[in-house]
C-alpha cells in the first residue's frame, strides 16, 4: 500500500470506535473516533488557492480520501473548514498556524530553541519586564512560519506539518511551552517522520492497545 492510498483507514477507525467504548486510547474521549467528511477536489483547490500553497502530498491525499479532520494522534486532527469566507484549521492551538505566511519557507532542518540566548534576569528592573521580554522572543510568530499545526497533546504541546521549506512534508513538534523549542520528529529507524507514517504509526498503536 502506498503512502497515498488511505482506503483502509475509515474501516479501521470504525473498528476502533466499536472496540474502544471506554475511550482508553489517549485523546479518544475528545475525538470520539469520528472522522469528518473529506474535502471535495473543488474545496481543496479553493483552499490551496486562497492559502497560496499546495499542501504536501501525503496530507493532501488524506483530506481528499479520509477526512478533513477528526480521529487521529493525540486529541485528533484539527479539521480544515471554511469559516467566515476563509479556509482555516479549527481547534485548540490551530490558531498558531499563520495563514498569511503558510506559503513562506520554514527554514529549519534541525531542532532549535528560541529560548536559547534570551536576556538574563539581571538586565531587567522587574520579573514582569523580564518575562515579557523573554516571551516576546520565544513566542515570536516568525518561528512557525511555514508550519501547519495539526493536533495538540495537552499542556500546550503541539505537533505540526512543514508546508514549505527544506523540511516540507515532515512532522515537527512544538515543545515551546516546556522551554524545549521545536524539533523534527523521527520514525523508529531515525528517518524523518512524514504525515502518513505519523498517522499510521498512531493507528497501529491504537489497534495494538484495544483490538
Amino acid at each position: 500500500m502506498t503512502t497515498l492510498d488511505w482506503s483502509d483507514v475509515r474501516e479501521r477507525i470504525e473498528h476502533l470506535r466499536r472496540a474502544d467504548r471506554r475511550r482508553v486510547v489517549f485523546g479518544a474521549d475528545e475525538h470520539t473516533w469520528q472522522l469528518e467528511p473529506p474535502l471535495g477536489p473543488d474545496e481543496l483547490a479553493d483552499a490551496e488557492t486562497q492559502l497560496g500553497v499546495e499542501l504536501p502530498a501525503e496530507y493532501r491525499s488524506f483530506v481528499l480520501q479520509v477526512g478533513r479532520g477528526g480521529a487521529g494522534p493525540a486529541y485528533g486532527l484539527f479539521p480544515v473548514r471554511r469559516l467566515a469566507g476563509r479556509w482555516q484549521w479549527d481547534g485548540d492551538g490551530a490558531e498558531l498556524t499563520d495563514l498569511d505566511t503558510l506559503d513562506q519557507p520554514f527554514p529549519h532542518v534541525q531542532a532549535f530553541n528560541p529560548a536559547d540566548g534570551t536576556p538574563a534576569r539581571e538586565d531587567f528592573e522587574s520579573d514582569d519586564a523580564w518575562v515579557e521580554a523573554v516571551d516576546a522572543i520565544v513566542y515570536d510568530p516568525k518561528h512557525s512560519i511555514g508550519l501547519l499545526y495539526l493536533c495538540h497533546l495537552g499542556c500546550a504541546l503541539r505537533e505540526c506539518l512543514v508546508i514549505t521549506g527544506p523540511a516540507r512534508g515532515q512532522m515537527w513538534a512544538d515543545d515551546t511551552t516546556e522551554d524545549k523549542g521545536f524539533r523534527p520528529m523521527y520514525d523508529e529507524d531515525r528517518t524523518p517522520l512524514g504525515f502518513a507514517r505519523w498517522y499510521r504509526r498512531w493507528l497501529d498503536a491504537a489497534e495494538r492497545q484495544v483490538l
